[in-house]
């Protein structure tokens, strides 16, 4: 049975989601604007994420410490991301206190000081985050994909460097910030058990008819290969990337189903290619990222530094078999897969928020209710269709490998 949803775009612009879940004791809530990586220039990469953390520092009625107190005194969470296509401020709290997450989060959001002083730390704060993430392998690798499989400015890191942080003066901040923080980019998402109507009466008391607008900026595709050598590492960390159909494309569930069946678990095809009959690596990961305007996966291994050739013929060679010799049988298999980890995923209210919110950022978040029978509908063809075109110059390598 669905659950029961609800949708309505106010005449300001502003878009209210609500699942809406009968004597839930824990309730999540969004507010969400339609501005990400994807509409920054080059110079002013980092933007975006800058903004989100600027508005956790504080409001005329409320500093940085009281705006986390109110709302974990009450046992909830706050926090937030930035992502290509949408800044996001979420809360997970109990139930009975949703009029407290939506009126600190609508406080953050409509009212932020943008103090220059706190401007200036939390830039320090970005830089580390920057620094931390190239340190971590892992996720240095994962992070520069991107800009293997897109030309910049959308190819360039979400959350800039160093050089386009420096550049980002208070009143450029506040000239984005008004521009973009306006009701048709707005979206307030909550999953719980809530009445709809009051969240309407909460949107349209607080937040004026202004319209904003957000730039864009062309996504054009490339691929790209490099290995990179870095001293004090043990261990070759790589990524094998490709594009996908786009998340409007019926096909993009052929993709999402081969990038499981490939290495979503123990039991995937390169999991046992890599791992259970070679011992060439311990973690073996695949990654989907599928939006309306761009769309790939990713194939992460981490294995010594003399297997990485041999670990990217056996990824190129499991997916020539795959186009060639998938059987019915073990699609099945993979649908079952990807249902049930999504019947899981969706029982938690929060992961439940973000596949709405990024369902509503790829058109309507009322086609997430259809992922099932999406699902069941991809046909053995579609997936080999996919996998083929996965070959020689059809892809994107990165491996950093110790010096």
């Amino acid at each position: 049975m669905k659950p029961k949803f609800y949708r309505k775009v106010l005449k300001s612009g502003m878009t209210l989601l609500l699942e809406k879940r009968d004597s839930a004791k824990v309730v999540s809530v969004a507010i969400a604007v339609r501005c990400g990586g994807m509409n920054e220039s080059l110079e002013d990469k980092g933007i975006s994420h800058l903004i989100e953390h600027m508005l956790y520092k504080g409001t005329p009625t409320r500093n940085s410490h009281q705006i986390a107190e109110e709302i974990e005194k009450k046992g909830g969470d706050l926090n937030g991301f930035t992502d290509e296509s949408v800044t996001a401020y979420w809360v997970k709290i109990p139930s009975k206190h949703l009029n407290i997450a939506l009126d600190v989060l609508g406080d953050m959001v409509k009212n932020p000081l943008m103090d220059a002083v706190e401007l200036e730390k939390e830039r320090q704060v970005i830089f580390e985050e920057i620094k931390m993430r190239r340190d971590n392998p892992r996720v240095h690798v994962t992070d520069t994909v991107h800009s293997f499989l897109y030309e910049e400015p959308f190819g360039f890191p979400l959350i800039g460097n160093e050089k386009t942080l420096k550049s980002l003066t208070r009143e450029k901040i506040m000239k984005r910030f008004k521009e973009v923080y306006r009701p048709n980019n707005i979206v307030i998402c909550v999953v719980g058990d809530a009445d709809f109507e009051d969240i309407v009466k909460f949107a349209e008391k607080n937040f004026s008819d202004k319209r904003g607008k957000v730039a864009q900026y062309k996504i054009k595709k490339k691929n790209a290969f490099k290995i990179e050598k870095r001293k004090g590492i043990d261990q070759a960390n790589l990524v094998f990337a490709y594009h996908v159909p786009l998340a409007n494309d019926k096909k993009s569930y052929a993709a999402f189903l081969l990038n499981v069946l490939m290495a979503g678990g123990m039991s995937s095809r390169l999991f046992h290619e890599i791992r259970e009959k070679r011992n060439l690596a311990y973690a073996i990961k695949g990654i989907s990222d599928v939006n309306s305007n761009f769309a790939y996966s990713v194939i992460y291994v981490g294995t010594k530094k003399e297997n990485v050739s041999q670990v990217k013929d056996l990824i190129l060679r499991e997916y020539k078999k795959v186009s060639e010799s998938l059987s019915e049988e073990e699609l099945l298999q993979v649908k079952e897969q990807v249902i049930g980890n999504h019947q899981i995923s969706t029982e938690d209210s929060q992961n439940q928020l973000v596949n709405l919110l990024m369902h509503e950022m790829n058109g309507n978040a009322k086609e997430l209710y259809e992922f099932e029978k999406n699902i069941k509908g991809v046909k053995l063809k579609d997936v080999q269709a996919v996998a083929s075109s996965v070959k020689e110059k059809n892809y994107s390598f990165f491996a950093l490998v110790p010096e």
